[in-house]
């Protein structure tokens, strides 16, 4: 009798999801724990492996259906061999054909199958040589195929006839959209700015790096002195380590500290937290951030990697962002927005010198928070980030 393959329970709010691509054709054959079928749900991407060694004998929900947790959407035939005539499905790993591993994301797998792109002749530009869709795309020889045209009426104020090319929101950017306008529907949201000199900081990476590495085997970056000032400045002002339960008319203050960390990617950005981020050196802070930032790259985030989270920081600067405006990432109640370090002419004393500044914003909920907080709290990180040594104080 066929085996059914399940979509799992994947999270208490997650009820349906859709199918992104199957990694497997029907008469292929199949070992236990060997990837099956890939589903996108609101929040992450999710794969769903082998429960036995068979053969996949019919998929019961295509690319693109939307199913519920509990659906049977493929069988397998335990035990059984697989189709002589069967032709081999695509790579989705990036196995070569001298069988050395290519190591591309599923999104560049699939995008290289269905272009005809041999993923051995493709030079992988991500982390660790990993190739990204952006590397496919630049080895695409194929026309790409025209776009939808639609004879838009005058009232468009483009005029008729004009190409346009319609592209389906995926779930998780429905999700995404979805939740940023719950953030501005429902919280007064309000940003407040400053800026800071890196110097100090700059200096101190640049005399403890080499020894740092050699001694955590991870680099010092900033994101560990902003994740220990935040902390910081958390603990000085609780009211933005907070929530509201709208339900109960209720604040609620977190006695923890789960930082969250944006990562961007190719379909969207994630928050990845880092958990109890005040009892981590920067050592650890800087681990567990590249330990979440490769395994988002690489579409491996888990649903415990994403829930919850007391307070945000995103770094706009790694694209070049001068000054932005941050979107709560709700119910949290303030997010720090860093930028890029540029040379600027700053008075010191009496005196203009030049010194790297970044400037900093903090978007925040005004319902519980007062611009007074807000601000105080933006400078409490300016001031522990331009003496980084007094981090080591604020534990």
């Amino acid at each position: 009798m066929p085996l059914e393959i399940v979509v799992p329970q994947m999270g208490e709010s997650i009820v349906e999801a859709t199918v992104a691509q199957w990694l497997k054709k029907p008469g292929e054959a199949v070992k236990a724990r060997e990837a099956l079928v890939e589903l996108e749900t609101d929040k992450v991407n999710q794969v769903i492996e082998a429960d036995t060694d068979g053969v996949l004998t019919q998929i019961l929900a295509e690319v693109g259906a939307t199913v519920a947790v509990g659906q049977a959407i493929g069988l397998i035939e335990a035990g059984a061999a697989a189709s002589t005539s069967q032709p081999p499905s695509p790579r989705p790993t990036g196995e070569s054909a001298k069988g050395e591993s290519a190591d591309a994301t599923p999104v560049a797998a699939a995008m290289a199958a269905a272009n005809n792109v041999p993923l051995e002749g493709v030079a992988g530009t991500g982390p660790a040589g990993k190739i990204g869709k952006a590397d496919v795309a630049a080895k695409l020889t194929a026309p790409a195929p025209p776009p939808v045209v639609v004879l838009a009426p005058p009232s468009d104020g483009g005029g008729g006839g004009r190409p346009v090319e319609r592209i389906p929101l995926s779930r998780k950017r429905k999700a995404i959209a979805t939740n940023l306008k719950n953030a501005q529907n429902t919280a007064a949201m309000l940003t407040t700015f400053n800026e800071v000199d890196m110097s100090k900081v700059m200096e101190l990476r640049a005399r403890r790096k080499v020894d740092f590495e050699g001694r955590f085997g991870v680099g010092l970056g900033f994101m560990s002195f902003f994740t220990k000032a935040t902390v910081g400045a958390l603990k000085q002002f609780p009211m933005v380590n907070a929530e509201i339960d709208d339900a109960r008319g209720e604040i609620i203050l977190k006695k923890y500290y789960d930082i969250g960390i944006a990562v961007g990617l190719e379909d969207g950005l994630v928050v990845p937290i880092i958990r109890d981020a005040d009892k981590l050196s920067f050592a650890a802070i800087e681990k567990k951030i590249k330990e979440v930032a490769s395994k988002a790259k690489e579409g491996k985030l888990g649903l415990s990697d994403l829930t919850g989270g007391s307070f945000s920081i995103t770094n706009g600067g790694t694209f070049g962002s001068m000054l932005s405006t941050p979107i709560l990432n709700y119910p949290q109640v303030g997010i720090l927005g860093m930028h890029n370090i540029i040379k600027r002419p700053v008075v010191v004393g009496d005196e203009i010198v030049i010194r790297p500044i970044m400037y900093l914003a903090l978007s925040y909920d005004h319902r519980i928070i007062d611009g007074s907080t807000a601000v105080r709290f933006l400078v409490k990180v300016k001031e522990l980030i331009e003496d980084p040594e007094t981090l080591l104080l604020e534990g």
